[in-house]
This record gives C-alpha cells, structure tokens and sequence, in this order.
C-alpha cells in the first residue's frame, strides 16, 4: 500500500484534511469578498490597500504568539480554538453590519481576526501533522494539505463572485462562520496530540529561544529562507499579472481569468505529484528543479508577448511554488524539533508577510513607472536567487560532510 493510501484510509486525518479544505474555502471567500466589498463601499483603492496592510500585519504581530502557544499545548485543541474564536468574531461582526450597515472600523476589526486566525491556524496545524504522524508520510501528507488548500482557494473567487451579485457580502460572513462551526465538529473527531511536561517546561523557559534556535540550525535556516521565496513570489505575481495581461498583452479579464486559473490547476498538480516525487528523488535535487522551473517561466514572461505562452507559464509558475511548498514543509518537518515547530513555522510565515506587504507596494510603483512586464524580471531575479541559494547551501553541507570524514 502506498504511503497516499495509508493516509486516505485514517478517518481521523481524512477529517483533519476535510477542516483544512472547507475552512480554505471560507477563508478565501472572506478574503475575496472583504476586498471587492470595501472598494464598493468606499471607492477607494488606498482604504483597500490599508485593509490588506491591517490584515497582513495582523498575521505578522501574532506569529511568535501562535509560535508559543503552538509548541506549549495540544496542537489539535489550538487548531479547534482557531475555528471557535474565529466563527464568534466573525458572527458577531456580520451582526453588527445587519443592524448598523457597513462600517469601516468594522471591516479593519475583521482584517485583524482573518489575518491573526489565519497564521495561528498554519502554524498549529502544521505542527500537528508532524506530531501525529511518522516522518515516512510527512511527504504524502504536505501534498494532500497543497491540493486541500489549493481547491480551497480556487473555488473561493468564483463562488464569492456569484455570492456578492446576487446577495452581499453579509451573507458570506454568515457561510464562514457555518464553515468553521463544522470544521470544528470535524477537529473534535482527529487523533489527540500529547505534549510532554518536558516540551512545555522548554517551551517556557526558551519562549524566546526560536530565533536563537534556528542561528545555530544553518541547514534550517537556510531551507527557512528558501520557503519564504516561493510565498512573495505568489504576492508579486497577484500584483503584477493583471497589468500585464491589461497593458503588454492587450487583453480583456476573461485571459486574466484564465491565466490564473492555469496558476490553480498548475498548483492543483503539485499536490498531486510531489508525494511521489518525494518518494523517489533527493528533496535536495527537487528544491533546485523547481526554482529553475519557476525561473524560466518568469522570465518568459518578461521577454514573452503571447497569451497561450502566458498560460503555459503561469501553469509552471504555480506547479513550482506549490511543488516547492510541499517539499520544503517536509523538510522542515523532519529536521526541526517538535518542541520548535509551531516557533519556527510561525516566524517564516509572519517575515514573509511583512516582506510582502513592502514588496507588493514597491512593485507596483515600479510596474507602473518601468512597464507591467518589469514585475516578472524581479520574481525571475528572486526565484533565481532560490537557485543559487540552493546550490550553495548543498555545496556547504557537502563540504562539512567531506571534513567530517
């Protein structure tokens, strides 16, 4: 039996997999729909923009909190908390738009729930899937949780649209609190995590100690950097491919529509694969493979004016960065102590927000002044960072190896 068969056949993950899926689909609906709703609501691109920065930044503040409390109790109980304080914000704020309208303060109020839930909830489920299973299956299990998040996300934009149309945004708010009351029925019934006295006495005593921790892991710090390559990689894209398919290939939404649904399925694929990759090929050799994959494309992209070699590249682009998440989440999982992980997971996810939130600003002034296309050769220069990067970190621990010996 394989080691995706294994995983199907455990009631208890296919739940953890069912929450991870439908919570991304209420998530990513919140998320689509909170940003069409303020622009319709105030017709202002910056108070849009300063939404994200609030949400963002949210994330950011709360990632060594969720760090904390993701390494000092039962991951299964923070992932349950997530879900509950999350559906009664949420309910108690659509409330409050059903009886006093649209509020701006109320929608920044949002932004902080979505954005501080959804790093605590990476972070302990994540930690979660290394505490209950063994490191034989973390591949297989990274790839299912891409292709849970993956079907998530691209199902939210086109629901949410239908949604927004026919009824407002008061009514998604009302289906992610549902969303995330069954989510929590479905945690109730996983595999309870146990956290020794001796990981919580540590996590104590070193609640400061992540950073610390990971200086004196250079093999984790450095795949910790790789991992946060992939995620600006994607913010950049969201902001710079829209232009581009506007102003340098002359064409409507419908091939922007597309072009980011080839981005879906290409990330679709990656979940389906990169288990089996993981299985007969060095993760080593993976990372570099998919980090010059993604380079190619982007600057294709930057050179290229055709609209098929748009959808071929951004196929590339998001099989890559997904293929690249599930790889570097396995490797992590299997170097970094549990006692760490809710730590060290956290403070990747939180750099790469606040990374973001500069560099999506930054990107576009620059698009605007350089041309659409502009956007596509600093993600070409970044992932192709990622590739030296790589090389040089393999080339570092073949070295220490050979003096080992």
């Amino acid at each position: 039996m394989s080691n995706s068969s294994k995983l199907l056949h455990q009631k208890a993950f296919r739940n953890f997999l069912s929450a991870d899926v439908i919570s991304g689909l209420g998530v990513g609906m919140t998320t689509v729909g909170a940003n069409w709703y303020m622009l319709s609501q105030t017709h202002s691109n910056r108070l849009v923009g300063f939404y994200l920065t609030i949400n963002v930044l949210a994330g950011f503040i709360m990632s060594p909190i969720a760090g904390i409390i993701t390494d000092k109790f039962s991951r299964k109980v923070v992932i349950l908390w997530t879900f509950v304080v999350r559906a009664i914000a949420i309910a108690a704020i659509a409330v409050y738009f059903y009886i006093a309208g649209f509020d701006v303060w109320a929608m920044y109020l949002l932004a902080i729930v979505t954005g501080a839930g959804w790093i605590t909830y990476m972070s302990a489920s994540r930690s979660y899937v290394q505490a209950v299973l063994p490191q034989n299956l973390f591949g297989s299990a990274n790839a299912f949780i891409e292709v849970s998040l993956q079907v998530g996300m691209f199902f939210a934009g086109a629901i949410s649209g239908i949604i927004l149309n026919y009824t407002g945004f008061l009514v998604i708010l009302i289906i992610n609190v549902l969303v995330f009351i069954i989510a929590s029925c479905l945690v109730v019934t996983i595999q309870s995590d146990t956290i020794s006295k001796k990981n919580k006495e540590q996590t104590e005593k070193k609640r400061h100690s992540g950073i610390r921790y990971l200086v004196q892991q250079k093999s984790i710090l450095n795949i910790g950097f790789l991992s946060i390559l992939p995620l600006i990689v994607t913010q950049l894209f969201n902001v710079s491919s829209p232009d581009y398919v506007s102003t340098v290939l002359k064409a409507n939404s419908v091939v922007y529509g597309i072009a980011d649904m080839s981005y879906g399925i290409g990330g679709l694929v990656a979940g389906i694969l990169t288990g089996f990759l993981l299985n007969h090929f060095h993760s080593k050799k993976l990372i570099i493979l998919f980090f010059s994959s993604a380079s190619l494309g982007l600057i294709l992209l930057y050179l290229g004016r055709l609209i098929p070699l748009m959808y071929l590249c951004t196929f590339v682009l998001g099989l890559s960065n997904s293929s690249l998440r599930v790889i570097i989440n396995t490797v992590l999982m299997s170097k970094v102590k549990q006692s760490f992980m809710g730590r060290v997971t956290s403070l990747w996810n939180g750099l790469a927000q606040l990374i973001e939130v500069f560099a999506s600003t930054l990107i576009g002034t620059l698009n605007d002044q350089l041309g659409a296309n502009f956007g596509f050769l600093i993600m070409f220069l970044i992932m192709f960072g990622g590739v030296c990067w790589s090389f040089a970190a393999i080339r570092s621990n073949q070295n220490k190896k050979n003096r080992a010996a």
